[in-house]
């Protein structure tokens, strides 16, 4: 954890700045710049013409560059760094690779609306952070989806990124958001990306796997009910369809006493996903309240760990 340090520099500066909209105006964001190289290596090495076994080594060899060039760029930037300021330069580097200011904007963003009782500005903003049909979704439906986002993106977007960031630096963290990018872009099993984004998805599994859990346990220890958390966390993660979304959001479900997940329509096709805390209520606007001030104490206790293990 040599780099603990530097991750709660990105945790903070982050926290106190986001990555404002100005400067996303004028040069975009890392992970934009990633989209990019990963969209133009599906237009040309994913070709519906070749088989399905060319298709997948395609997309390995391809994820495999995109994760190898994202490290080697960290590396040499790393490199480069005076030793002396090196955890504060780390810091200010990996700072818009953490999305811990965005997950709460946007999140907030929904809860805010549905407070005042407008439903369709709800649903416009729960458009912007999840993929089911908003038009299908009642104030519970809405409440649902944000705080499962809420869940899983608080791994996926700050926890996962900053624990590689503190075990290797910028190649982890960018290395990190390389996996998850090109997850989030070619991992999810459509026709055109079932074969090409086999390898992403895997990858992005692995990749997660220990993020995840100590999510999920970072919600528990801040939860107003950690029993119930606890024990919805370890009777229910298994239950989701990701071997990682589960934990964190089993978590939240528990830490609030609503359920989550459930059946929910994609593109107009109902998919009947288990419940997690089922026979519990469904969730409300105050949910994704309380949802946000759990994940707020969350994140606090972990920068304050990384600040503790830089120190020790």
């Amino acid at each position: 954890m040599g780099f603990a340090g530097a991750m709660a520099v990105a945790m903070a500066v982050d926290a106190l700045l986001g990555w404002p909209s100005w400067l996303f105006a004028r040069i975009g964001h890392p992970v934009t710049w990633l989209g990019r190289l990963i969209s133009a290596i599906d237009t040309a090495w994913n070709r519906p013409s070749d088989p399905p076994a060319f298709r997948r080594a395609a997309g390995l060899a391809g994820a495999l560059a995109v994760i190898a060039l994202s490290v080697a760029l960290g590396w040499a930037l790393q490199s480069l760094l005076p030793l002396e300021i090196q955890v504060v330069l780390v810091g200010v580097l990996a700072w818009p690779l953490v999305a811990l200011r965005s997950l709460l904007d946007h999140v907030a963003a929904v809860a805010n609306p549905m407070r005042a009782g407008d439903i369709a500005a709800a649903r416009d903003a729960v458009s912007r952070i999840v993929g089911r049909d908003p038009l299908t979704l009642d104030e519970a439906g809405i409440a649902r989806a944000a705080i499962e986002s809420l869940a899983e993106n608080a791994s996926d977007g700050i926890v996962a990124p900053v624990f590689w960031g503190a075990l290797f630096g910028l190649p982890g963290i960018l290395g990190y958001k390389a996996i998850n990018t090109l997850d989030s872009m070619i991992g999810h099993r459509s026709e055109r990306h079932e074969a090409f984004g086999w390898a992403a998805a895997r990858i992005d599994d692995v990749a997660n796997f220990v993020p995840a859990r100590l999510t999920g346990f970072l919600f528990v220890l801040l939860a107003p009910r950690r029993s119930e958390a606890l024990s919805c966390m370890t009777r229910d993660a298994r239950r989701h369809r990701s071997p990682n979304a589960g934990w964190p959001e089993a978590a939240m479900a528990g830490a609030l006493g609503v359920r989550l997940s459930g059946p929910r329509i994609y593109h107009g096709s109902t998919t009947n996903e288990p419940w997690l805390n089922e026979g519990a209520r469904d969730p409300l606007a105050a949910d994704i309240d309380r949802g946000l001030t759990v994940y707020r104490r969350a994140m606090l206790l972990l920068a304050g760990l990384l600040a503790i293990l830089a120190f020790a």
